[in-house]
């Protein structure tokens, strides 16, 4: 039987054997294997996506431990074998869930002080710097790990949401800009229809449901753009870079949505917002018990593919079940 040879090696795996001394060489390459965005499969075998940067960086890494007296090779990898044998999807979901820990970890360190900023307009010169300081630090710890996000993790909105309330913030209290009344006039869907809708690539949970929304409830017809590139003045971003619609303090876009255009009293779609904001920012306290299993439906999407026009097709199916269910399933069982 002839060997099965790979045509395509989308991996690349770095195996080293590092000798005990000196000491300090084994630490650098951990550092360094981190620093790249690697996930360990076993002891001294570490995993990356194939990419001009990966390549460049870890054989510079075998060459210094090569130097220090250790051995260390890179070589290409496919896992396309067949069930019985680890596949590409169980490996990008290695890299997910480690950029979700980070940004979980972000989260938790972040949260705290943003729950106890003062009001923008009664902040003095000294807390406005300290807030400036700890959000530089932020966005810094965040970019480092959006960088090495390979496949779109969730926990990325929650994290950009945070970042987006916290430069309002900063805004409002150097500029004293009015602060938005409490109880706002619902938006008109009519006046949004034929409107050119747009949001980042890697779409996942919130952008999903936020599209669905638009869809659904605003404009049927309505083109969503996952490019992030905004053409015309008419068109509307969402849950990106200055977007219209996007994070506001303990919501996620997808409720900003569902509140600004005055839905926010459906009792079927409230059901649905607080299972995407379980999973987009509670995950790991979700207040329905529905939002576990909804969450894998949606991690399985992300990774099944890659193009954010079948995550949205497969997405809205999903969550038109959801929303039916929560309008007569959830009192009406089989």
């Amino acid at each position: 039987m002839s060997e099965k040879i790979l045509p395509n090696h989308p991996w690349l795996l770095c195996i080293h054997n590092i000798p005990p001394k000196p000491s300090y060489l084994r630490a650098k390459a951990a550092r360094r294997l981190a620093a790249l965005g690697a996930v360990p499969l076993k002891n001294a075998v570490y995993l990356l996506p194939d990419g001009e940067r990966q390549r460049d960086a870890l054989l510079w890494l075998t060459r210094e431990i090569e130097e220090g007296g250790g051995r260390a090779f890179v070589c290409g990898a496919g896992f396309d074998l067949g069930e019985s044998f680890m596949t590409d999807t169980q490996v990008k979901a290695l890299f997910i869930e480690a950029r979700e820990a980070q940004y979980r970890a972000l989260l938790a360190e972040a949260k705290p002080v943003f729950e106890t900023l003062k009001s923008p307009h009664e902040a003095d010169e000294e807390h406005r710097q300290e807030v400036a300081v700890w959000l530089a630090q932020l966005r810094a710890q965040f970019e480092a790990v959006a960088a090495l996000d390979f496949f779109g993790a969730s926990g990325r909105e929650a994290v950009e949401g945070m970042l987006a309330g916290a430069e309002r913030w900063l805004r409002l209290a150097a500029n004293g800009e009015p602060q938005p009344a409490k109880n706002e006039e619902a938006l008109n869907p009519q006046q949004y229809v034929g409107r050119t809708w747009v949001t980042r690539p890697g779409v996942h949970v919130d952008r999903i449901a936020t599209a669905w929304f638009i869809r659904r409830f605003i404009d049927a017809a309505a083109a969503i753009h996952c490019d992030g590139v905004v053409k015309t003045p008419r068109d509307i971003r969402f849950d990106m870079a200055e977007a219209e619609f996007t994070h506001q303090g303990e919501e996620c876009t997808f409720e900003v949505m569902v509140r600004r255009f005055g839905f926010a009293s459906d009792k079927a779609l409230a059901a649905v917002c607080a299972v995407i904001h379980d999973i987009d920012l509670d995950e790991a306290r979700p207040a329905r018990p529905e939002s576990p299993g909804i969450a894998a439906l949606m991690l399985g999407i992300t990774l099944h593919t890659d193009n954010d026009e079948e995550r949205l097709e497969q997405g809205f199916r999903i969550l038109d079940t959801l929303l039916e269910y929560y309008k007569r399933g959830a009192t009406a069982r089989p």
